[in-house]
């Protein structure tokens, strides 16, 4: 985790005025419920394939940053994506072009349920915080939007 995520992480932890004290792991935990709930087909949540990426990289960012067994969990999903991506058959592939890989096989096939382009998700957000450049932009705006969730 960079130093930048690190501050990130802890302007999350303040308690806030509306939302009490949330915290990073609090984020990670609703966001997961959202993701399975749609996926599960709660009538409350309307899944689909980008609603189901995005929450995906929400969900991979926040449980990176947040550390313990959901840093565990989400990169244990992305290690079998990223493994064929960047696997030796098709040469030196850098973790940038892993990241633009998960994002085109989240977000451009024509998934018929919404489980793959979630798992692709959590996948691609792991790998933005390491990929760094415009990937850790990404990572590090997820982190700025759960740090303004975390001062509510």
């Amino acid at each position: 985790m960079t130093t930048t995520q690190n501050i990130a992480t802890d302007t999350v932890l303040a308690g806030g005025p509306i939302l009490g004290t949330v915290g990073v792991s609090g984020l990670t935990l609703c966001t997961g419920l959202v993701l399975v709930l749609g996926w599960r087909g709660a009538k409350r949540v309307k899944m689909d394939r980008d609603k189901s990426g995005g929450l995906g990289i929400v969900f991979g960012t926040l449980a990176v940053a947040a550390g313990g067994l959901w840093s565990d969990l989400a990169k244990g999903v992305s290690e079998i994506p990223a493994s064929v991506v960047q696997g030796g058959i098709f040469g030196d592939i850098g973790l940038g072009a892993v990241a633009l890989s998960l994002s085109a096989l989240t977000f451009l096939p024509d998934w018929k349920k919404t489980v793959a382009p979630g798992l692709l998700g959590i996948s691609a957000g792991v790998t933005y915080g390491m990929a760094g450049g415009l990937w850790g932009l990404c990572s590090m705006f997820v982190l700025k939007i759960g740090a303004s969730l975390g001062a509510m």
